[in-house]
């Protein structure tokens, strides 16, 4: 099998909190993110955009804008925290700004302007007659205090968040269960993949599911390849979902949109969006996206050997005193993969057990540093890829709970030639059906199994003896037995 393809919160401490985020070095998962997506990381030799899809894809229904407090999920005080802090920042800002930095709609957040001014905590230094948007806010010395009080508390500076609750509504509004997925759409999503027959007919129905997909088989056959096939369907065929920039629970606020793995589709709807929706006019608010949120793809979380238990918890920023939300929560209405199951840092049975009760109750359980639990939805395509022996990793309880368990093995002769074939298409290689022949009268047919992967390693060895001698790349028996006696030889 062979694939033919290849604006967020701001923290006052972000140099701190970005090295405390950073990981070990992911440089197989930015292959495969490549391989999905496309860009400047992969093969351009390799890469072909894929067509349009030419269905109309289905819509999530958009968190609308709340044109009262209220609505937003926020008291008055969590709002005049937002705005002090933005204050605090920019030194002085117009109320219309204000309102644009936190994107909340300009009569929630003249309530809290208003309330910090009979307090004494903002001034206005200057404006103009036509309202509170144009007036320009300062803080006072009392003011300056209170956001720097605010700030111990909590160094986030954004978007408003939305709330626990808001969040949960909305996760279930656009779980992958509610994808239409049937065989043309999946067809045209593995057009670029040399797959077994009947593959598409075990992968369809797991897809319409929503549930955990166990794919294993002998390493070389592609099994990521086919992982990543089914997150390229989601992505294009599932619809657009939402993101909220962050939400909040118990005073507590947890960072969620995530512009290094939420692909945005919205940003030219939000930038026109910002001046009419953020002035107050009169019912503008009224069926407009609420702008806390992010229209995005359905995301494609990819993890290898890095993941350890602590990623799959919130990771808190203690210079900040704020949290972001663990990989699966950010893959949440997507795809989340496991590749290489079994040679993760954890032991798989530590990280199976961490996911017994969401695979089987569709919810999982975060802790803050406080101690205090709040429960999430688990609303993802969760794919487990190992080469391993599934009956050495995991028991029958955990297997139980895994829906659906496909086999990728060695290709057949025939599907072995057609992706030798598109292989040589792909390195502008001249096939020679005889290079096939010599492969298995000597190797394939004396016990060695085909691996889908031999084709473009083994083409890769004939183009470096080509070039090195400085001659043509032709594809004979000669130069093949001389690439698979480097290449398969007994160490």
């Amino acid at each position: 099998m062979i694939d033919r393809t290849p604006d967020s919160p701001l923290d006052l401490n972000a140099g701190r909190a970005a090295s405390q985020n950073a990981g070990p070095d992911n440089s197989d998962t930015s292959e495969v993110y490549s391989d999905l997506f496309g860009g400047p990381g992969g093969d351009s030799r390799e890469y072909t955009e894929p067509p349009a899809p030419c269905v109309e894809l289905p819509e999530t229904e958009a968190p609308l804008s709340p044109h009262t407090l209220a609505r937003s999920g926020l008291t008055l005080m969590q709002v005049g925290d937002l705005v002090m802090k933005q204050l605090h920042l920019h030194g002085q800002l117009l109320g219309v700004d204000v309102a644009r930095h936190i994107r909340l709609p300009f009569q929630v957040v003249d309530e809290a302007l208003r309330f910090l001014k009979d307090h004494k905590i903002i001034e206005v230094s200057s404006g103009d007659v036509i309202g509170t948007a144009s007036y320009r806010f300062s803080l006072t010395e009392l003011g300056r205090r209170r956001s720097r009080e605010a700030l111990e508390h909590c160094g986030y500076v954004g978007p408003a968040p939305v709330s626990l609750e808001q969040y949960v509504d909305q996760c279930r509004r656009q779980t992958v269960s509610t994808i239409d997925c049937d065989p043309v759409r999946l067809q045209e999503a593995f057009s670029q993949l040399v797959i077994r027959q009947h593959l598409l007919e075990e992968l369809g129905p797991a897809v319409c599911s929503g549930k955990s997909i166990f794919i294993y088989g002998p390493p070389g056959n592609g099994k990521t390849r086919i992982a990543i096939g089914l997150g390229r369907f989601l992505n294009r065929y599932g619809g657009d979902i939402y993101v909220p920039y962050a939400i909040q629970t118990d005073s507590q606020i947890i960072t969620v949109y995530d512009p290094t793995i939420h692909e945005s589709t919205d940003d030219l709807d939000v930038a026109g969006d910002l001046a009419g929706y953020m002035t107050g006019q009169q019912g503008y608010t009224d069926g407009h996206v609420d702008l806390r949120w992010r229209r995005i793809r359905r995301p494609v979380v990819i993890t290898g050997g890095e993941l350890t238990l602590a990623m799959l918890d919130l990771q808190h920023f203690a210079s900040s005193n704020f949290y972001t939300a663990p990989l699966h929560i950010k893959a949440n209405g997507g795809v989340f993969l496991v590749d290489d199951f079994g040679r993760q840092i954890v032991s798989p049975s530590d990280l199976l057990n961490r996911w017994i009760l969401p695979l089987e109750e569709g919810i999982d359980y975060l802790s803050l540093s406080t101690g205090k639990k709040f429960s999430v939805p688990f609303e993802q395509l969760i794919i487990f890829s190992t080469n391993l022996d599934p009956r050495e990793l995991v028991d029958e309880a955990f297997l139980r709970r895994i829906r659906h368990k496909i086999e990728i093995g060695s290709p057949e002769r025939e599907l072995f030639t057609d992706i030798f074939k598109l292989t040589c298409e792909l390195k502008t290689i001249h096939f020679n059906a005889a290079v096939v022949e010599y492969l298995f009268t000597n190797y394939y047919d004396h016990g060695k199994p085909p691996r889908s992967s031999d084709p473009r390693d083994l083409l890769e060895i004939i183009s470096s003896i080509c070039r090195f001698r400085r001659q043509p790349v032709l594809l004979t028996p000669e130069l093949m037995a001389e690439a698979a006696s480097r290449f398969f030889c007994q160490i």
